[in-house]
């Protein structure tokens, strides 16, 4: 799939939309600078072009990443049957962005909004530095297993 095909079926396609929009977080694949791979949660969000998500420019993610921009990620449902967005791609990590509109959005979806204004006034009362990472896709599968990878008819 080209990069246009992947941002068309991502910015329309009724199940992405529903796991951008789920408060889950992505399970991001990385290389660790050490060479070893590694998993770990993050917020991010679509912004229509790239995924993106934030963190401290120092951080162990973020030097592994700029070493090594290959990632890969998840973001998937826990009942079944789950619904699963698979995505491959190169990250770009852009550096003094103080505190990105990006990473507070970000985050709305897994704090909830009834905690969310004492949680941005603090963020934001800490004045972070943050480095911001965009993901360009260079490949997804979506499994719904409606129209993809659909489970047995009913007899």
């Amino acid at each position: 799939m080209k990069l246009d095909e992947i941002t068309h079926l991502i910015n329309t396609d009724p199940f992405v939309q529903e796991l951008t929009a789920a408060p889950i977080p992505a399970r991001l694949a990385y290389i660790g600078i050490d060479g070893h791979p590694r998993v770990i949660p993050v917020s991010y969000l679509w912004n229509g072009t790239h995924f993106v998500f934030a963190s401290p420019p120092d951080w162990y993610k973020i030097k592994s990443i700029v070493a090594h921009p290959e990632v890969a990620f998840t973001v998937d449902t826990t009942d079944f049957p789950p619904l699963i967005l698979s995505v491959r791609g190169t990250a770009e990590v852009l550096f003094d962005q103080g505190l990105p509109e990006e990473y507070v959005e970000a985050s709305r979806r897994i704090v909830g909004e009834d905690k969310m204004p004492d949680w941005e006034r603090a963020v934001r009362a800490e004045n972070r530095n943050m480095a911001l990472v965009r993901i360009t896709p260079t490949w997804i599968k979506v499994v719904d297993f409606v129209s993809r990878y659909p489970g047995p008819t009913p007899s």
